[in-house]
């Protein structure tokens, strides 16, 4: 009997009446292409052979003829076909060469695949492939030889087997009219059991100066749980605080000690804590989902949105598999609808694999693409995988944007999970300030924000190893509360920015610290134990020292011709700018190739001392991993363009840095002819000139242009580093991961012929296959840039063939801080043979500080959002001197103006310096108001000769320093955490100034009692400084007290003169003074007997002890910040007697008395109400707002003043009215039955400070 159906074969399992249980199936499924969706799908013959093998009788045999690249050795396929063998074996599977079919009209190879369902014996082995058949007799034979014969089939096994649980099924299940019962197939659930705890640290532990201290469990404890398979760590800042004792018992699997080690299983707990509450006030949402307002609770469409919560653990914590258990715990409450979005589709897998591994369907994780945007998505159940440049698809006509389809999906009230993996993809969610006016919203990080605004009870879960490098990117992760609700003291979000970065990094280490007191952040790494660094410095060869310098005086003919063709094409004038566009582009488009054109020169310089090096590791046994940022890809291809291809058999031509500047002034030196007219205003301006619909060029630039050219083309070219190593190691040693299409490569020259270049072709799976080249030892160097650098693992693993030591080489670190850290990542992961070795690279070239700058401030500010310590940014791989970009940096900056206009820098004129750099210091008035910025000031070094950057530099380091130390000295300069040291502190008093209201969490007042050892220097320490001939013995003829006078360094005064200093060493300090002031002073020199005795009574007088009495503020620091000193926002560790850690702001006797005064005031809604309607009593509270009664148009009212316009949307939704009076916008507080429980709203956010009375009024 044959019967025909219109079913999607890919879901054929689940659409088939259970009684039809097929012993044989042949198919030739779609190799990329699928019922109802657009474009590609990858694997859409996987999708068929899965359902119909499901449906084949136990014994049957399936015979499939599929593309080529479906088979069981292809990398990207083999764990699929491991899956498949544990239902069915593959007994034959063979590849026929495409021109088999030419007479038919296609030339594809295809291949035919035997399985045989009975379960392998081993799932990862498969059948040995004979190869690709050339033609039909070739096939024929060998399955004639290869394939056994049929198992025979039990008739009383033909029968329906049960459906296993995947995303067909729900699909079948919405799309037919009468659904028949599913048998489903899920883990077992149990509640989760754990117990609360206190958490002290070990009396045992000694603080260190370590920036990590072991992690573990502090708030709870949990039966059974499995320690991490890798010791985990935090910063000493974190480990400071724990996390409030959790309620919330998560469902989870019976086996979930073998699933989830104690750190995963506490992420999963605290999140569901989290997510158990609503942040404070109502709100309402517009039409656009962009536009949110505070509003009272009872107003019409008000929305409360659920808490979330933010995984930032580091690689190897398992932040994938941390998801995925939040995910499974609310599946197993019911909530069988979930989102997960990130970077990459490809990332899918991972998604996929960490699912699975908890028991569940790898296909229930199913990818938005398969739905065509516009159409429903047709799913019961299931998690939705996506990306973030998906879910920013806008409408398109009568097709709804992505976020919409997706909200249509889940309804509005919606109370499942939404991941937001690799969070920080949607940073600059709501635009702000650039350094060149305003930058708008990111799309993706607004279709971030976006579906948040659309799902208010949406269990919101942000994961991400590096949230933010500023806090202005924390814009996407709305539902932590950090503003607009009643856990911090920001209205806004915009006020919030404002506070953390006046308040510099270590406002940024309290954010995350408080985050993680309120139960709302993990924050765990891999341990860095036995991880070493070793810097590299390549010394620039005199040879590189002269093509540095020649194409340093090349950039600086280009910079002067650009201005010439500026004023030739008529953009600029005798009269100024007439266009400013125009100028700001071209000025934009050459400071880009300069800078890309350096970066990436100084790279290439560095690469043969990279290359020595790594040749020295080949010959030590260990392997190479070297991280890059730039292929030069997009160059390659546009040079390959312009050859015929016959040529790329043996390509000559040069590929190099240097053609990024030839591609600028091939493309985007400004050539443009602009005419002057006079626009509507009066004022002169110039435009583009158009001929018969084309732009015509100026010839005059056009000529400077050519000549350029001719000139740069002429300088010795210096080849990109990544073909560096791939030519020079060879393809055979070499696994590249970087995405790249093609690549040059050279080709051996055999019987004495020369080696030659050629291009080669490279498949889109060859990321995958080059990595397991690497990891199974067959290649022994592995390169990587952006594309290899998310989700890849190229750790020594225990399970790889290659667990060789790992030598990581940052040889380009480029300009994303985050990515930078990441790549790190890559081979420094859990279940690791052995921890790698990273070498950093560098070159003596000044400017290369640039480069090191961004890099280095920017991860300060990581460390300090996503560990709570800034120093965990850089892994140490950077020093705290390398950020130029500080304001002490800036004040140098200045300074040193300032001494080039005075004519104060040795070697450099004001002159020089102009030409040189093209920077303007003065105009017909004097020094210029606005002179040019630190990092415009760094960049222009890039093109100036080394002699030239050195002496610059060297001037600029010296008044940088000088800043530096008088901070110190002064107390002032902010070096992140500082440990203080003593023979003994005590905690002497505890206060509780502020108690979170939903979690209990504290900030407290701790009155410490330090007794430290005097320990002055020995009189043969102070003998042994007279090893130095400069030394001098001294004595005060007025006090009689000795000194040794040593030399100390110089350093450049404001004026510009060098100040000559000595440092005078006492028995208790040492401290520098301008050799000047010496001269005249009561310091005279002293024979060696006087000294002695001087210095002997001067020790006998110190006592053994000094005591003093610390303040210091620990615990919740954010929801008080506005209270706390802005003076200083230095932040200190000490361990007491007892063993207790404590980490927060020193602040002063005369603070810590007014907030304990502060602090104890208390009032309720109904007392304060009945005190202000008395009329003598005024109640002033945080942030200086006040209350009073007040006379108004012949009535009394209770007024507030002081508030600020950030606060007025917030008061007006705790039910406080406003009228517009003298047109001043003033607010009050109803003096009605409401008026207690707005009072009671009011002092809740803004306690109260003091309270005072006045006559009645």
């Amino acid at each position: 009997m044959l019967s025909v159906t219109r079913f999607d074969a890919a879901q054929i399992d689940d659409h088939l009446d259970p009684a039809i249980v097929p012993t044989v199936v042949v198919m030739n499924p779609p190799f990329s292409a699928m019922a109802n969706v657009e474009g590609r799908m990858h694997d859409a013959a996987f999708r068929h052979v899965a359902s119909a093998l499901a449906r084949l009788a136990p014994g049957g045999r399936l015979v499939a003829i599929t593309g080529a690249n479906f088979a069981p050795d292809a990398p990207e396929w083999t764990s699929a076909f491991a899956r498949l063998q544990e239902r069915g074996r593959v007994v034959f599977s063979a590849a026929i060469e495409g021109r088999v079919y030419a007479k038919h009209g296609t030339t594809y190879p295809t291949r035919l695949t035997v399985i045989d369902k009975v379960p392998a014996e081993d799932a990862t082995v498969f059948p040995t492939a004979p190869g690709v058949a050339p033609d039909v007799a070739t096939l024929m034979g060998w399955i004639a030889g290869n394939v056994p014969d049929r198992l025979p089939v039990d008739p009383t096994n033909a029968v329906a087997p049960a459906a296993p649980r995947t995303v067909r099924s729900y699909i079948a299940r919405a799309t037919r009219s009468a659904p028949h019962a599913i048998a489903t197939s899920e883990p077992e659930a149990i509640e989760l059991s754990y117990e609360a705890a206190d958490w002290t640290p070990s009396e045992s532990a000694h603080l260190s100066e370590e920036i990590y201290e072991d992690y573990a469990l502090q708030s709870i404890r949990i039966p059974g749980a499995e320690d991490h398979p890798t010791q985990l760590v935090q910063s000493a800042a974190m480990a400071s605080v724990a996390p409030p004792s959790p309620s919330y018992r998560p469902r989870v699997p019976a086996n979930v000690h073998s699933l989830l080690s104690d750190a995963q299983l506490e992420t999963l707990i605290l999140a569901g804590e989290a997510h158990s509450d609503h942040l404070a006030g109502a709100w309402s949402v517009d039409e656009t989902l962009d536009v949110v307002k505070s509003v009272p609770e009872e107003a019409d469409g008000a929305v409360r949105f659920r808490r979330g919560f933010m995984i930032g653990d580091g690689t190897g914590v398992g932040k994938g598999r941390e998801a995925a258990s939040i995910i499974l715990d609310n599946w197993l409450q019911g909530r069988r609808k979930a989102v997960w979005i990130s970077l990459s589709d490809k990332l899918i897998e991972d998604a996929q694999r960490d699912w699975s591994a908890l028991g569940m369907e790898r296909l229930l994780v199913t990818p938005l693409s398969r739905f065509a945007q516009g159409k429903p998505i047709i799913l019961n159940e299931g998690v939705l995988f996506t990306t973030y440049a998906t879910l920013r698809s806008d409408d398109r006509g009568t097709r709804l944007s992505r976020v919409k389809q997706i909200v249509e999906w889940l309804g509005s009230d919606f109370d499942g999970v939404l991941i937001f993996d690799e969070a920080h993809a949607m940073q600059n969610a709501v635009g702000g300030k650039g350094a060149r006016g305003d930058v708008a919203a990111s799309q993706q990080g607004r279709a971030g924000l976006r579906l948040q605004h659309a799902l208010p009870d949406a269990r919101v879960v942000y994961v991400s190893a590096t949230g933010a490098t500023t806090v202005h990117n924390l814009a996407y992760a709305q539902r932590l509360g950090l503003w607009g609700g009643e856990d911090f003291p920001f209205s806004t979000r915009a006020e919030f920015v404002e506070a953390i970065e006046a308040g510099g990094v270590a406002a940024m280490e309290v954010l995350a610290r408080d985050l993680r007191a309120l139960g709302l952040y993990t924050a765990r790494s891999l341990s860095f134990a036995g991880v070493e660094y070793e810097l590299v410095e390549h010394e620039l060869t005199p040879e590189q020292t002269r093509i540095y310098d020649a194409y340093a005086g090349a950039f600086g003919i280009i910079h002067n011709n650009l201005d010439a063709a500026l004023q030739a094409s008529n953009v600029t004038g005798s009269e100024g700018t007439l266009n400013r566009q125009a100028k700001s582009a071209a000025r934009s488009a050459f400071e880009s190739a300069k800078q890309r054109f350096f970066g990436h020169l100084l790279t290439s310089m560095t690469t043969p001392t990279v290359v020595r090096s790594i040749e020295r590791d080949l010959e030590d046994g260990h392997a190479a991993v070297i991280q890059i940022v730039s292929t030069g890809e997009a160059l390659m291809e546009r040079r390959l363009a312009e050859l015929p291809t016959e040529e790329w058999n043996d390509v000559r031509v040069d590929i190099t840095p240097r053609e990024y500047v030839l591609d600028y002034l091939a493309h985007s030196f400004p050539v443009q002819l602009y005419e002057p007219y006079t626009d509507s205003q009066g004022n002169l301006a110039s435009r583009p000139v158009v001929r018969d619909g084309q732009p015509v060029e100026s010839r005059e630039a056009v000529a400077r242009r050519d000549d350029l050219i001719a000139r740069l083309a002429s300088l010795p070219p210096v080849p990109g580093a990544l073909d560096q190593i791939v030519q020079h190691f060879g393809t055979d040693i070499v696994a590249e991961v970087t995405g790249r299409s093609r690549r040059i490569v050279r080709k051996r020259g055999d019987a004495g012929r020369p080696d030659r270049l050629m291009v080669e072709t490279r498949a889109p799976a060859a990321n995958l296959a080059e990595t397991q080249a690497f990891m199974d030892d067959a290649k022994r160097i592995l390169v990587f840039s952006e594309a290899g650098g998310t989700g890849r693992s190229y750790h020594a693993e225990l399970s790889a063939r290659n667990t060789r030591l790992r030598t990581h080489y940052l040889l380009e670190p480029g300009w994303k801080a985050d990515r930078a850290i990441q790549g790190l990542g890559r081979t420094h992961r859990t279940n690791q043979a052995q921890p790698p070795l990273f070498r950093p690279i560098a070159t003596n070239v000044k400017a290369q500080k640039r480069f090191l700058s961004t890099i280095a401030r920017r991860l300060d500010t990581l460390g300090a959002i996503t560990r709570g310590q800034r120093q965990t940014g850089g892994q140490g791989l950077f020093r705290p001197e390398d950020n130029l970009e500080s304001h002490y940096a800036r004040d140098a900056l200045r300074q040193f103006y300032m001494l080039l206009v005075r004519g104060k820098v040795d070697g450099c004129s004001l002159q020089r310096f102009q030409e040189a750099t093209g920077l303007k210091l003065v105009d017909s008035n004097g020094i210029k108001d606005e002179l040019p910025a630190i990092t415009t000031f760094l960049n222009r070094m890039l093109a100036l000769t080394i002699e030239l950057q050195g002496l610059l530099f060297t001037a600029f380091e010296q008044l940088l320093n000088a800043r530096i130390e008088g901070a110190i000295a002064a107390g002032t300069y902010d070096m992140g955490l500082e440990t203080l040291r003593a023979e003994s502190f005590i905690v002497t008093e505890r206060q509780t100034i502020y108690t979170h209201p939903a979690t209990g969490a504290e900030t407290r007042l701790l009155t410490i009692a330090e007794r430290s050892r005097n320990r002055p220097l020995t009189l043969e320490a102070a003998l042994d400084h007279l090893t130095d001939s400069r030394a001098r013995l001294l004595l005060n003829e007025r006090s009689g007290r000795a000194a040794v006078q040593i030399h100390a360094p110089s350093v450049m005064t404001d004026d510009g003169d060098v100040q000559y200093r000595v440092r005078l060493v006492r028995p208790t300090e040492a401290h520098a003074v301008p050799a000047s002031a010496m001269v005249g002073s009561h310091w005279q020199e002293a024979d060696r007997n006087a000294f002695i005795a001087a210095w002997e009574a001067e020790i006998a007088e110190v006592p053994e002890f000094t005591d003093a009495t610390l303040h210091i503020v620990a615990g919740l620091l954010l929801p008080i910040w506005k209270r706390l000193p802005n003076e200083s926002s230095r932040v200190y560790r000490l361990q007491t007697d007892d063993g207790e850690r404590i980490i927060g702001r020193r602040v002063s006797p005369a603070w810590a008395a007014n907030a304990v005064t502060t602090g104890s005031l208390s009032l309720t809604g109904e007392d304060a109400l009945a005190a202000l309607v008395d009329g003598r009593t005024v109640i002033d509270l945080a942030e200086g707002l006040q209350l009073r009664r007040v006379r108004v148009m012949g009535g009394y009212r209770i007024e507030l003043t002081g508030f600020t316009d950030t606060m007025r949307e917030r008061l007006t939704a705790y039910g406080l009215f406003h009228e517009i009076i003298s047109w001043k916008l003033r607010m009050f507080v109803p003096t009605d039955v409401k008026g207690a429980d707005v009072l009671a709203k009011l002092l809740d956010r803004w306690p109260v400070e003091r309270v005072s009375e006045r006559e009645a009024v």
